[in-house]
């Protein structure tokens, strides 16, 4: 098998090619439509035409009453834009502030935590063509997060090349500041493939239709954020996400636009890699929990994922189950882990217009399995948490708390809570 660069700048090439063959073709109707005032259903779902057409898109750029939140500059004909925007997350958290995963872990001491978690600064635009789009986001705490240039000519045929998270499972696509609760899941750390450079062709076929499918298929390095490969065997990853109503769901938790048509996904994926690690995250890639360090091409992945979600009149639902086989190829030992969450929310007000409007109310389930041959391993979550929209995801307050478990094979189960209060705010 070639090397991903090798790939990646055959695919570059080809898309050279075929961006300055299209420019010539390019009509005036390539300009984007004058925005509008979004209202109804699509107040919160659609984004500005120049920046997103695309449900590839894992965070839309905050839209608030008065145009979109941050720094927007565009060119008389739409051909060229750029939006800019900053955000912060900071968060209270008692008595962990991380998932406790151990013996240890629970056994610490209690812990208040005032943490400033996310500083991001973010940059989206179109350049030349509406359709020729591009998306940076960097971390002042850590490093660059996304860069990556995404070409939307055709609905039925796109193409993203960059660093961006694996476009994989929903609840880690969803970004972080459109969350239900204070984080995502304790399944996230297991089975997420995080930010991955690498290039990844898809497609929208029979849209609007009860056919309606996004299909998905796309080759990384598989080291993590800004690594390279270490060898000649690409992680690859395959996703179909069917929209039987007709209409899609972004990226986002809540249903913020109070959708009066119900709108749904049912998703399958697929994931291969060969590497020396067997887990992803922001931070860098390392090892799930058993697993010691390996050298270049020691552990082989396979991944698979079901993935539901819903909304409708302030009602969303989402639910993913995960497997994952780790193949050590250094022992021969084989690790099967298993995972699940499934979350409600709803704005009480759609039930009792006396309620409050910007309250949410939320409860999430997970589970974890670790290692499928040993007994009585499992982790387990269950969260309650209220969010209240001053301005959207753009600037919110999330109070949640989870009762944590965690099951020992000779001793018995582990049990503490957790609390914690968290303000996020885009400008």
């Amino acid at each position: 098998m070639s090397s991903l660069s090798t790939v990646l700048s055959r695919f570059l090439s080809g898309a050279l090619l075929a961006l300055v063959a299209c420019g010539p073709m390019a009509r005036a109707n390539d300009d984007p439509p004058a925005e509008t005032a979004a209202s109804g259903e699509d107040a919160a779902a659609t984004p500005p035409p120049a920046l997103t057409r695309s449900v590839l898109d894992e965070e839309q750029p905050p839209i608030g009453p008065f145009g979109t939140t941050g720094l927007d500059f565009q060119s008389d004909d739409g051909r060229f834009r750029i939006h800019l925007w900053f955000r912060s997350q900071v968060r209270y958290s008692y008595p962990f502030n991380s998932d406790p995963r151990s013996l240890e872990d629970f056994a610490a001491g209690e812990i208040h935590s005032f943490d400033l978690q996310r500083i991001r600064i973010k940059l989206k635009g179109n350049a030349y063509r509406p359709w020729l789009q591009y998306y940076f986001e960097y971390d002042f705490k850590s490093r660059m997060l996304n860069a990556e240039l995404t070409l939307s000519r055709w609905s039925w045929l796109q193409m993203r090349v960059g660093q961006w998270k694996v476009t994989y499972n929903r609840e880690r696509v969803d970004s972080s500041g459109k969350q239900q609760f204070a984080d995502r899941s304790i399944v996230n750390r297991e089975f997420t493939l995080d930010r991955q450079p690498g290039i990844m062709l898809a497609g929208h076929l029979a849209e609007g239709t009860p056919a309606d499918v996004w299909y998905m298929a796309g080759l990384f390095n598989g080291n993590g954020a800004n690594n390279a490969n270490d060898d000649d065997h690409p992680m690859w990853m395959t996703r179909l996400q069917w929209s039987p109503l007709g209409r899609q769901l972004p990226f986002s938790q809540s249903d913020l636009s109070f959708h009066e048509k119900a709108a749904g996904t049912l998703a399958f994926g697929a994931v291969g890699n060969r590497g020396p690690y067997t887990r992803f995250a922001t931070s860098g890639p390392g090892q799930v929990d058993g697993i010691e360090p390996g050298k270049p091409g020691r552990y082989d992945l396979r991944q698979y994922l079901e993935e539901t979600a819903f909304v409708y009149r302030g009602f969303s639902f989402q639910q993913e189950w995960h497997w994952k086989e780790i193949t050590d190829n250094q022992t021969g030992v084989v690790t099967n882990l298993q995972g699940a969450y499934a979350q409600a929310g709803i704005f009480p007000w759609s039930l009792s217009e006396s309620l409050p409007r910007p309250l949410e109310l939320a409860a999430r389930w997970a589970w974890v399995d670790p290692d499928r041959s040993t007994p009585d391993d499992d982790r387990r979550e269950l969260t309650f948490g209220a969010n209240w929209f001053f301005h959207g995801h753009d600037n919110k307050v999330t109070a949640d708390v989870s009762r944590l478990e965690l099951d020992q094979p000779r001793g018995p189960t582990l049990r503490d809570h957790r609390f914690r209060l968290q303000w996020d705010i885009s400008f």
